[in-house]
């Protein structure tokens, strides 16, 4: 906020006045534009923050100095103008100066109805938003009268015990200081600091000229765009209102006529087609010299065209970006500012459909908006209702009380899922948001009764199976009912946008995809690669699940390796897809991570199956599946340990990796495959993985005879792999930063856990932010800082990116940027918004190191 000691507290605005949005405002400034832009604004006094913060505290402005400009007996409207519109402020005032003797004169001059209409309406907002009388004494008639007014002006003087001011100057001091007290009041305070204002955002006012609106000849008021809010297509949008005054007068449906020629009734443009004409002219001088799509509000005063403001024109995500795209396109702002002036989190609304803002939501419940977009479905509970009721083609809704791997079928079948317990990294979350499925988790306020197959919410309403909810992983709400929906839109516009992104950022962008859905989600979002493949998800597709439980349950390696080999096929079929997709693009594939436990069954009915399929005695399954449990399975036997303990699960996959490379290079599609080893915490973990890895590929390549362009990796997930990143990385090509793991292990803290507690210890400052949300930069960012620092003093060429679900988000983005990583890997669907961020923060790098110059 600008800051000045010679700053005059009223300034009558003209071309070269002194002024600027930080002082006066923005409605203020934009005015100050017109009227160079020589558009025919009323005498328009404008106030100072200072000014105004000063009449809050009773330092009233030379009153007379205030006045002068207006002439003798003037009617005066005073606006808010603060820095920021979306801000909020106090109601407008209109006709502040109305009396007796000026009534009287009007009476004369448009006529006895509309000059009572003009006093009653002042009186009203300022007994109202001034003297703070209660609204029901101070209704409008729907025909104002002399004998209405006269009661008005008596129940104003029974409630004041004083007549209505009939002094100007008084009137617009009351005015005045009632605005300023209403922006420095603890409740218009807190609302605007809700909104993203500084505590000591200021407030500035404009004193105008009011062009009535009523009386005789042409008269109303209106508003006017000349792009449609919500697609971002050129189009005349408004309306006009005869005999009228004020915005909320132009609101009026009934009253109001078309801008344009319309079959269907008269038109403005009919009506009035000089000030027609004017006003789209106007339009396109302020599109071409303001460099952005406005809205004019204006008035018309006896067939005489008024501009009383311009403000930017309010629109959905879908317009934001056609805009920006579209001025660019036309030469009226460069390629960077169209890139600046999208929010990323727009692109993020525009790859899913969306709740309808204008349809009616019946809440159920409300959790953690873990993956963004919107969807209905009737509610099942388990992973084969949600497969049976895709094969019956009814869309359903997943609820569980937390999902685990042996869910992702189901989640494939949702088109939605919503658990009761986890967080944002939890596993609903990840996936969902890989998979681009609508989400929320932490529904801790929901109940599920599997024996009754029902839900409740925290209201005791109960929900059946079958019965039709909504999730919306964009606001965390759960909806009864499928309300109405706006779809997703990936138009020219967006991939344009994009491209632009693409020449500025200066970090590479890669997506977490599994399968090769996810992969050919990556290639449509023009991700450079995949940075992280988890491998585990592929043995829950189809008879896999039951091939890997066998594999578990075999005695010896020799078993083990038999069984292993009715997998590989099936892993190498899932490689060749993935590099097919993403041909001439590198591939990250993570070795087998989660722990064995997570593949069997815990309910009694799935040991049974279980002890069926194996030809087993269920005693013998039970115990089997018992000494497979851990107290801390995430902590305990998985990643690279499962790889050095049963090393023919990573023999295997290496091998179909291996393979897959062989025959896409046969079929002429280039790749480059990188192998990743999770959970490394020891420098001679990666030496025995990689001395494995390098001999399955001998073997390989002595039966191909086929080049393999393979890089082997570890996953830094660990603080003892940050710490001994050295070493390590002598042994490793590039070091891949899993932040999911990284920043549980930092803090002791499970992401599954922490949502029960963690939003106590955001709102008591313990934490800034949810560390499982946002990147941790001081604490686990450290960590990761400290691994890159000795990861290359290790291997000065070793690659370096993050690949956990804060790669997306403009903290981690900028972290790595700083730390000069060469990409971010995030899901899918995060790959656009990852895009998008990335060029914004270089593009105000490039700014920032222009002006140290």
């Amino acid at each position: 906020m600008q800051q000045m000691t010679d700053i005059q507290p009223l300034t009558l605005i003209t071309p070269t006045a002194p002024m600027s949005a930080g002082v006066h405002g923005g409605r203020a400034k934009c005015l100050q534009r017109l009227i160079r832009l020589e558009m025919p604004v009323p005498t328009t006094v404008a106030l100072s923050f200072g000014a105004v913060n000063g009449i809050a505290h009773g330092q009233m402005p030379d009153m007379e100095a205030l006045m002068a400009p207006f002439g003798d007996q003037p009617l005066l409207s005073v606006r808010p103008s603060s820095l920021n519109p979306d801000w909020g402020g106090p109601s407008a005032v209109l006709n502040v100066g109305m009396n007796d003797a000026r009534y009287a004169q009007l009476c004369k001059d448009i006529g006895v109805t509309a000059a009572t209409a003009i006093y009653m309406r002042f009186v009203q907002s300022y007994a109202i938003h001034v003297a703070r009388l209660d609204p029901d004494e101070f209704y409008l008639p729907d025909v104002a009268t002399v004998e209405s007014l006269h009661a008005m002006l008596a129940t104003y003087e029974f409630e004041t015990d004083e007549p209505f001011p009939q002094q100007a100057k008084v009137q617009l001091g009351e005015v005045l200081r009632s605005m300023a007290r209403a922006w420095d009041g603890t409740t218009a305070r807190l609302l605007r600091q809700a909104k993203g204002a500084p505590v000591d955002a200021g407030l500035g006012l404009v004193v105008q000229r009011m062009a009535l609106g009523v009386g005789q000849g042409d008269c109303g008021t209106g508003v006017i765009e000349f792009v449609d809010a919500n697609s971002g297509l050129p189009k005349i949008v408004g309306r006009y209102v005869n005999q009228s005054q004020g915005r909320e007068r132009i609101q009026d449906v009934a009253g109001a006529i078309y801008l344009t020629r319309d079959d269907r009734g008269p038109s403005f443009e009919e009506q009035c087609p000089e000030a027609f004409a004017e006003l789209i002219e106007y339009g396109a001088l302020i599109r071409r010299k303001l460099r952005e799509e406005m809205q004019i509000k204006f008035t018309m005063e006896s067939g005489v065209l008024h501009i009383l403001d311009g403000i930017r024109v309010q629109r959905s995500s879908r317009a934001t970006v056609r805009i920006a795209v579209a001025l660019a396109n036309d030469g009226i702002i460069p390629r960077e500012e169209a890139v600046m002036r999208v929010e990323p989190a727009a692109l993020s609304e525009l790859l899913h459909r969306q709740v309808d803002p204008k349809a009616k939501r019946d809440l159920i419940v409300r959790g953690i908006a873990a993956s963004p977009g919107a969807a209905s479905g009737r509610i099942v509970l388990t992973a084969a209702e949600a497969q049976a009721s895709a094969a019956r083609g009814e869309p359903c809704v997943l609820v569980r009380r937390e999902t685990t791997p042996e869910d992702i079928r189901g989640m494939h079948a949702a088109q939605a899922v919503l658990t009761m317990r986890g967080g944002v990294t939890s596993h609903a979350a990840v996936i969902g948001r890989g998979l681009g499925l609508p989400c929320v988790v932490g529904a801790f306020d929901l109940t599920i009764d599997r024996k009754k197959s029902e839900i409740s919410g925290p209201d005791g309403r109960k929900f059946a199976v079958g019965d039709v909810i909504t999730v919306d992983g964009t606001t965390g709400q759960v909806l009864a009912g499928a309300p109405a929906m706006l779809e997703a839109a990936l138009d020219g516009a967006f991939q344009t946008l994009l491209e632009w992104a693409d020449e500025f950022r200066d970090i590479g962008v890669r997506a977490n995809a599994d399968t090769p859905a996810d992969a050919q989600a990556a290639q449509n979002f023009a991700a450079e690669g995949i940075g992280l493949c988890r491998t585990e998800h592929m043995f829950f597709d189809g008879d896999r699940l039951g091939v890997m439980r066998e594999m578990i349950f075999a005695e010896s390696s020799d078993d083990r390796r038999a069984v292993l080999e009715r997998l590989l096929p099936m892993q190498r079929d899932d490689f060749i897809s993935l590099f097919t997709i993403m041909a001439g693009k590198s591939v990250c594939v993570r070795l087998f991570d989660p722990p064995l436990h997570e593949f069997l069954p815990s309910d009694k009915a799935g040991l049974r199956d279980l002890a069926e399929q194996l030809a087993l005695p269920l005693s013998d399954v039970t115990d089997r599946v018992h000494a497979l449990s851990e107290y801390n399975p995430m902590l305990g036997m998985r990643g690279v340990r499962l790889g050095i303990a049963i090393p023919e699960i990573y023999d295997m996959q290496a091998q179909a990796i291996f393979e897959a490379m062989v025959a896409v290079g046969e079929a002429g599609v280039a790749i480059s495959a990188e192998i990743m080893i999770p959970l490394v915490s020891a420098m001679r973990e990666v030496e025995l993985v990689k001395a494995r890895v390098d001999a399955v590929a001998n073997t390989v390549l002595s039966k191909s005879k086929s080049a393999l362009d393979y890089r082997l990796g570890v996953m830094v997930e660990t603080p003892r792999a940050a710490l001994r990143a050295e070493d390590i990385a002598e042994h490793a090509s590039f070091l891949s930063f899993g932040t999911n793991d990284l920043t549980q292990m930092t803090y002791g803290l499970s992401r599954d856990d922490a949502g029960r507690f963690m939003s106590a210890y955001v709102q008591q400052g313990v934490y800034a932010e949810d560390p499982f949300h946002t990147l941790d930069v001081e604490g686990v960012g450290e960590l990761v800082a400290m691994g890159a620092e000795r990861g290359r003093k290790g291997r000065k060429d070793v690659t370096l990116s993050i690949c956990g679900e804060h790669a997306g988000s403009r903290t981690a983005i900028a972290f790595c940027r700083e730390h000069k990583f060469d990409y971010v890997s995030c899901s899918p669907f995060r790959v656009p918004v990852a895009r998008l961020t990335a060029a914004q923060l270089a593009l105000a790098a490039r700014v920032n190191n222009k002006t140290d110059t």
